[in-house]
């Protein structure tokens, strides 16, 4: 039971919200979207969300600042992090405007503000889930954009919310969380997602 739960939190690590955001919006959009507008943004996003934080992960293993992927301690939270609001900034100055995508340049701004708020909490003492954060996201920008292209994704908005359910179960079974910071991380994503609509929709 515990390797499934595991397993979970690895397929729905926070990571992969960006990529899987922007993957979703090709997907979704009736609009024409040439191969080399596609992979202009795929591939840079890609490499500066995945790729680049597992190595910034490695080196931070290190260098003994973090002890496991899922960053478990209130300090060791605050590296990635850090990590993650400059990679999210240079996509927002530097991949994205090269091909500009209204939808995804707001979903990305969503995305550091979450993770902005995710920090400052920290500074509180308040622990956010992150894997909640970024389902929340998620979520929220598929919905919109299902409303905005007014297209059917009535299913695929289903089975997010199935596994959103089921890594907020893992989390709380591997004893990550508890139910506040599942339910604050969850929130930071819906609404920072939210607050971005009016400026795209």
């Amino acid at each position: 039971m515990k390797f499934f739960q595991n397993a979970i939190s690895y397929i729905f690590h926070p990571i992969f919200a960006p990529i899987a955001g922007t993957v979703a919006y090709f997907i979704i959009t009736p609009k024409y979207s040439p191969l080399e507008l596609q992979s202009g943004n795929i591939l840079p996003i890609f490499i500066l969300t995945v790729i680049i934080p597992i190595i910034a992960y490695l080196i931070l293993k290190n260098l003994g600042l973090v002890n496991s992927i899922f960053i478990p301690s209130l300090q060791e939270r605050k590296y990635p992090l850090f990590i993650q609001i400059g990679l999210l900034f240079l996509i927002l100055y530097k991949v994205i405007p090269n091909n500009y995508i209204p939808e995804l340049y707001y979903y990305f701004v969503g995305l550091l503000s979450a993770t902005l708020t995710s920090l400052m909490l920290l500074y509180f003492r308040l622990k956010s889930s992150m894997h909640l954060m970024g389902l929340g996201s998620l979520m929220m920008f598929l919905t919109v954009l299902s409303i905005h292209f007014e297209v059917n994704i009535t299913l695929a908005i289903s089975l997010l919310i199935f596994f959103t359910g089921l890594t907020a179960t893992s989390r709380l079974y591997l004893k990550a969380h508890n139910r506040s910071e599942l339910f604050v991380g969850f929130c930071i994503g819906l609404i920072t997602q939210l607050l971005t609509v009016k400026f795209w929709l």
